[in-house]
């Protein structure tokens, strides 16, 4: 989509969900960028509360160690739109609902 990251992040090689995701040829598990995507729109956005992924499609494995960018092509209150990269390659794409959550605001 050629749209600029809004941040970086990368899976350590000796995280906790790793070991079982997949024994002698790990990958980092879809959850998990799915959790990097909620922070970094959340890190945009305030506090907020994920209420529905209605799409995400996830199109090349991601290696532990392996830095991935997260975009938000189209972002609007309620709604993002995202796509992960590493290097040249998407690792996932799609979209994720959300509400703010006023419980954490100050």
């Amino acid at each position: 989509m050629g749209t600029k990251a809004d941040t970086t992040f990368c899976v350590a090689p000796d995280h906790p969900a790793l070991p079982g995701h997949f024994p002698g040829a790990p990958v980092v598990p879809g959850v998990l960028v799915l959790a990097h995507v909620q922070a970094a729109l959340a890190a945009r956005r305030g506090p907020l509360r994920l209420t529905a992924v209605p799409q995400a499609k996830f199109l090349a494995p991601l290696a532990p160690g392996e830095p991935c960018a997260i975009a938000f092509p189209r972002a609007a209150a309620g709604e993002a739109h995202f796509e992960c990269t590493s290097g040249a390659r998407v690792v996932a794409r799609g979209v994720i609902r959300y509400e703010a959550d006023e419980h954490d605001r100050d």
